[in-house]
């Protein structure tokens, strides 16, 4: 994969047809070394985020071997990972599933929500004495921008039945839960974290690890949130609440805190009508959270001439398929001068953009390039940063 330093650089010599995925390894690279000098437990890279494999070589380069997966798929794509765990933390798998995860790939930890679940697991693995077994329950998500309450979790009211007989098959038990995606107030976790508290209290049944799940937060131009350490901050200040704080082993899921920064799609401007652009990416693409999900995305006219930029304008954009939800209504702050033919840089899609593109409508290619300059934005900016081999080989 060719590298260069930034997105103008890169297309000085090029007007690519097609949109191209702009990765930063060593964006993933940096936020990974944070994570795990600052997180007071084991880290674990929700690996549903992002499956570039330099991406995902740039996290296991800074150290990171445990995975949440949720699917057979990503259990074989991360399994061949020297020294890798991993936890398959989808609280509903097909029975299939859970043997291949158990039998040949050494899966030892699952996570489960109800007393189906839990039965099927044990059934599937033989009635196993070497499970880690994880009771996800359920916890407001009040605090964050996407909230993911409802589909799972076991509540309250259910869970102390529910850990007293997973603590009888377990060799090692755990809760997890899941504040909601970009979470923005620290707060969320500690509150969490109380009521797990209070669960165990009340069940009388001793874990051994609490998965505090993802929801860490990025930056983007609709979400400003406070830095990260506040976040771990209100972690250890909860955590040393738990009468279990001596014997239990936290952990944690990122998945959009570790790679939101690492990549973002470079669109060209197909036409422009007002101040709607249609570009060659959108909704059915890397944007989907664009269109979907009110997310603001930074972007930036990559200039490849002398042409003024200013003054800037508020745009909509358009995305190539025929379909009129292909819609990402922004706003994009972009100067007032772009027009057909121009390219622009979108940030901060590392996290669920190249997961979530499709092929409707023929699109969904997509060319590739290494660049080495500061994303966009960054809740990471001034952290030191380590070598990154496989930068190193690409540019060889």
């Amino acid at each position: 994969m060719d590298v260069f330093t930034t997105a103008a650089e890169f297309l000085r010599d090029r007007r690519p047809e097609r949109p191209v995925l702009a990765l930063r390894p060593h964006a993933a690279l940096r936020a990974a070394n944070w994570f795990l000098a600052n997180f007071p437990g084991r880290v674990l890279y929700a690996a549903k985020a992002n499956d570039a494999p330099l991406i995902v070589e740039a996290l296991v380069e800074a150290g990171i071997r445990s995975f949440d997966v949720a699917s057979l798929v990503e259990i074989e794509r991360l399994a061949p990972v020297p020294g890798a765990e991993l936890y398959f933390m989808n609280p509903i798998k097909s029975r299939g599933a859970i043997v291949r995860a158990y039998r040949d790939f050494g899966v030892r930890s699952f996570a489960f929500d109800s007393d189906d679940e839990l039965d099927k697991i044990v059934a599937e693995t033989g009635g196993a004495e070497d499970l880690n077994l994880f009771l996800r329950v359920a916890c407001p998500n009040t605090h964050s921008l996407i909230p993911l309450e409802g589909k799972f979790g076991v509540s309250s009211e259910e869970a102390p039945a529910l850990l007293l007989r997973a603590r009888q098959l377990a060799c090692r038990l755990g809760i997890t839960f899941h504040v909601g995606s970009q979470a923005v107030v620290p707060a969320a976790f500690g509150e969490a974290l109380r009521q797990v508290g209070q669960l165990i209290v009340a069940s009388g049944v001793l874990v051994d690890a609490i998965d505090i799940g993802g929801g860490f937060p990025s930056r983007y131009p609709h979400s400003d949130p406070p830095e990260l350490a506040s976040f771990m901050d209100e972690v250890v200040r909860a955590a040393d609440e738990l009468a279990v704080r001596h014997s239990c082993e936290l952990l944690c899921e990122p998945g959009r805190a570790l790679v939101a920064e690492a990549e973002s799609v470079i669109v060209r401007v197909d036409a422009r009508r007002g101040n709607a652009l249609y570009v060659n990416d959108g909704a059915f693409g890397t944007l989907f959270d664009a269109a979907y999900s009110n997310f603001r995305f930074p972007a930036r006219l990559v200039a490849t001439s002398r042409r003024k930029a200013k003054p800037v304008a508020e745009f909509s954009l358009y995305g190539p398929t025929c379909d009129s939800s292909d819609y990402l209504p922004g706003p994009f702050l972009l100067p007032a001068c772009v027009r057909e033919g121009d390219y622009i840089e979108i940030g901060q899609i590392g996290a669920y953009g190249r997961v979530l593109a499709n092929r409707f409508n023929g699109y969904g290619e997509y060319d590739e390039v290494i660049l080495t300059d500061e994303p966009m934005l960054s809740m990471y900016a001034g952290q030191v940063e380590q070598p990154l081999v496989a930068l190193k080989a690409a540019r060889a």
